[in-house]
């Protein structure tokens, strides 16, 4: 059951049911789940497929996702489920879009997600117009947050999520977590229409510092969050110390979240590598 006080929701990060059913089983409860190209590339059936040389159709491959994604709302038909649009340096927003709408589609809990791109906030407004809720991924800045912002101005709470990559940031000599502290801190300031879901975390201490600054929805492997409930579920309190000593600080900035998202630079390495990386791994199971 979930632990008494808990406001942040809790998501499973993954592409395989068989771990849905099993962080069910731990936990008692699960709020939602995230996919991507990634995590349905290591799903253990399209591994198989994979190394036995028999690879999709671009028809099989999106087909394959509606199945997995399809099985995970059953079982969480309450919650949420992100389902990502396949996008590289060249897709346009209207071709985001008329993917995003199809997704949108496939299960009634569907949340679509978007890079932070030009062409993806461009989509994900569009999204919002048209009804739709989408995850706004491979987030690095809080600038990259305040044009999310502005460009789903209009949707209701819960419509909205966008995603500060934690690991990766870790992985470049970062403190992640601040940068999931410094987005909650400046949300604070505007309607509650956006959501910070804290992702790529890759420990425990991860995990309960995203409780700790008080994200709104953590995204974590079933590794993570078996460890958690083996724990005993346990939620931060004042004595709870994250140990941050060996990367660099991420400082608060001061950002207008008032202007149009055009106006913001979302620019990023880090958003333009991960980008590149959902994409190989999609593309690697494709037929030429």
């Amino acid at each position: 059951m979930k632990p008494t006080g808990l406001t942040t929701k809790i998501f499973l990060d993954s592409g395989d049911p068989a771990e849905t059913r099993q962080v069910l089983d731990a936990l008692g409860f699960l709020d939602g789940q995230t996919t991507n190209p990634t995590l349905v590339a290591k799903n253990p059936y399209a591994r198989e497929r994979f190394e036995k040389g028999d690879k999709f159709t671009k028809e099989e491959i999106f087909d394959f996702y509606k199945k997995v994604v399809t099985e995970v709302s059953a079982m969480i038909p309450h919650g949420s489920v992100s389902i990502e649009v396949y996008a590289d340096d060249t897709v346009s927003a209207d071709t985001m879009f008329e993917q995003g709408k199809d997704m949108f589609t496939w299960i009634p809990n569907a949340q679509v997600k978007y890079p932070i791109l030009p062409a993806g906030l461009d989509a994900a407004k569009r999204s919002i117009e048209a009804g739709m809720r989408v995850n706004m991924t491979l987030c690095f800045t809080q600038d990259q947050a305040a044009a999310v912002y502005a460009a789903t101005r209009g949707a209701k709470k819960g419509d909205v999520f966008v995603s500060p990559f934690v690991g990766r940031l870790d992985d470049v000599g970062e403190n992640g977590m601040e940068l999931i502290a410094n987005i909650v801190t400046m949300y604070q300031a505007g309607d509650g229409h956006s959501e910070v879901l804290s992702a790529s975390v890759r420990t425990l201490a991860h995990f309960m510092q995203s409780l700790a600054v008080k994200a709104d929805i953590i995204t974590a492997p079933a590794k993570v969050l078996i460890e958690w409930a083996e724990a005993g579920m346990p939620v931060p309190d004042e004595n709870f110390h994250y140990d941050a000593a060996a990367f660099k600080q991420i400082s608060y900035k001061e950002v207008d979240m008032t202007k149009e998202w055009t106006e913001y630079d979302i620019t990023h390495p880090l958003t333009t590598k991960g980008i590149e990386r959902f994409a190989s791994d999609w593309n690697a199971l494709i037929k030429e």
